[in-house]
């Protein structure tokens, strides 16, 4: 999630880790507590297996909301002629079944592809997606690529 995680300074955190008798610890570490330490801000860090499973999660709820459904759908018919709100609808609830059968880096793709940020604040994370990435994401699950459903 390189490049899209950021802290409640608004400075990127970038992934890193440790390893302590043998063991590899993961986590993200605001670019503030390299630059300043840490008692500029006020999350130093965060371990990157949970706020990468709460990204995951609430990605996989908001794309079942109605409201992303419809931004979706209005964005993605743009460019791919014909498309209803149901086939959107559609394809994003059985997405979520297909998501843990993706390999880890297509998982990764499709994350970037799908979260333009996150912010993490001392009492929430915040999620912001991108809705011409989900509608990316709705042609690949459709089969429907601009030119397909266009030149039909």
């Amino acid at each position: 999630m390189k490049g899209i995680i950021f802290g409640p300074t608004g400075v990127a955190m970038s992934p890193t880790h440790t390893r302590k008798n043998g063991r590899l610890y993961r986590y993200y570490l605001s670019q503030t507590v390299l630059k300043h330490g840490s008692d500029d801000c006020p999350v130093a860090r965060v371990p990157a297996a949970e706020i990468e499973k709460i990204v995951i999660d609430q990605v996989r709820i908001l794309l079942l909301s109605p409201e992303i459904i419809v931004q979706t759908w209005r964005s993605a018919r743009k460019s791919i002629k014909g498309l209803t709100e149901s086939e959107v609808r559609n394809a994003l609830q059985a997405f979520d079944p297909l998501w843990n059968e993706l390999f880890p880096a297509e998982q990764a793709r499709v994350v970037q592809l799908l979260v333009e940020r996150v912010d993490v604040r001392t009492d929430r994370v915040d999620i912001k997606l991108r809705i011409a990435g989900v509608s990316s994401l709705i042609g690949e699950l459709t089969g429907n690529s601009t030119t397909q459903r266009n030149a039909a």
